[in-house]
């Protein structure tokens, strides 16, 4: 059987995708070749000729990406933090850009001993299982409302317990009411939230507007109307000198700290941009 290049089959891949208008083609294209080969994408330098079948398998994917499907759906996991979580139809799809909010909350957690962390809106269980994996001595709780969510937070959660990290406490529940974990009112070192906040009727990309869970995307009020009941929970829920970090809108910069700041005991509130330079998430802190 004649071995090929697999950089030549990456460039094609590279090639196709960005014809296909997808957003990094050529990250998606290592990726799927990771995938098929079963190594991870920085040892592909590693694997300097293939079999035509591997070619083959990377041509059917890279085909499947090019209709937009999103890409953790082919490969079926999405990464976050120190983990992966397994993804598809029904939750959303964690997103690199959500690493900077995840990076922030850990440094608040930093010198607190038996941190109590709460993840609102937690879809896949992400983030709640990627500061479990980073703080084995946190106690994480996680929420969400959508039972398919809930389903997958499940499923993310019993495997990360299986590999030996510290379980969470998952939970279904709504942010809007507020007797939600009113037993930890005034005890929590951390809030972390990636809340449905894209205004309705925004033109999103095919891979969120034909794949993404809507309600998980969208929000009424100009994307707002979820973020008010996570600002009101946060301020319920932190313990003095607790953080909270709240995911939004490239439209949300001002509206969101203002909202923050609406709050009395909420204090240090600051604006952060994502790794593309735009407006991402809020912070704030219980004074």
């Amino acid at each position: 059987m004649k071995r090929q290049p697999l950089r030549l089959a990456i460039l094609e891949a590279t090639r196709i995708l960005t014809e296909a208008g997808v957003a990094s083609p050529r990250a998606d294209a290592e990726l799927i070749a990771a995938h098929v080969l079963g190594v991870e994408r920085g040892r592909l330098p590693l694997v300097p000729l293939v079999d035509t079948a591997v070619v083959d398998a990377i041509g059917q994917l890279v085909m499947q990406r090019a209709k937009r499907i999103p890409l953790q759906h082919l490969i079926g996991w999405a990464a976050l933090g120190g983990i992966t979580v397994d993804v598809g139809p029904g939750v959303f799809v964690p997103r690199p850009e959500t690493e900077l909010l995840l990076e922030w909350g850990l440094g608040v957690l930093k010198g607190r001993e038996y941190p109590v962390v709460v993840d609102l809106c937690t879809g896949s269980g992400a983030l709640a299982l990627a500061v479990a994996h980073a703080r084995p001595d946190a106690v994480v709780y996680a929420v969400d409302v959508d039972r398919n969510a809930l389903a997958w937070a499940r499923h993310n959660a019993e495997a990360r317990a299986a590999a030996g990290d510290t379980p969470i406490r998952l939970y279904s529940g709504d942010v809007a009411d507020n007797t939600m974990f009113a037993e930890l009112d005034g005890l929590v070192d951390l809030v972390l939230c990636n809340p449905p906040y894209v205004p309705e009727g925004t033109q999103v990309p095919p891979e969120v507007a034909e794949y993404d869970p809507a309600h998980a995307v969208f929000a009424p009020e100009s994307g707002l109307a979820v973020i008010r009941h996570v600002v009101a929970a946060s301020a319920r829920l932190l313990r003095p000198g607790g953080g909270l970090a709240i995911e939004h809108d490239d439209t949300h910069a001002q509206a969101v700290p203002a909202l923050l700041r609406a709050r009395r005991v909420l204090t240090e509130v600051a604006g952060h941009a994502d790794l593309t330079g735009r407006p991402r998430f809020a912070t704030a802190r219980r004074g």
